[in-house]
């Protein structure tokens, strides 16, 4: 298994690990694409997004991955939308200076958090619905 998929899974299992102001079970996907029908709950969506990888000395590379966590609802208005914000802010806090034990005893560090824009404008006007992608950043060591 790809170490991106190992650090998707392992974001994917902290997410429903954790206990949230909002219920919902994280799914690991490649298109975090759902009807409108379905959107009354809920989704958060992990995908992985980049790899970079630099050499750190002669026998090792550093790789940074990057995992997107998508939260997707559908909201009736501001309040709705101010507590889904709230969530995105909490999921941000929780992998703050964490470590993540992959499958084969690796392990990824955390190194950053980007969540810009904090929520699509033109899926709240548009569809009514509430997205905001926060992309983790993890590091982690091989030969």
């Amino acid at each position: 298994m790809s170490t991106i998929i190992k650090i998707a899974d392992g974001v994917r299992g902290e997410l429903n690990r954790g206990s949230w102001r909002e219920e919902f079970v994280a799914e690991r996907r490649y298109r975090p694409l759902y009807d409108l029908k379905d959107m009354k709950d809920v989704h958060v969506s992990v995908v992985p997004r980049a790899v970079t990888e630099t050499i750190q000395n002669r026998g090792r590379t550093q790789g940074d991955y990057t995992v997107d966590v998508a939260v997707q609802k559908k909201v009736a208005g501001d309040e709705q939308t101010d507590g889904l914000m709230k969530l995105v802010e909490e999921i941000a806090r929780h992998f703050r200076f964490r470590r993540l034990k992959l499958l084969g005893g690796e392990e990824a560090v955390w190194i950053g958090t980007i969540n810009m824009p904090i929520y699509a404008p033109d899926h709240l006007a548009e569809l009514g619905q509430f997205t905001s992608v926060l992309s983790l950043t993890f590091r982690a060591l091989s030969t």
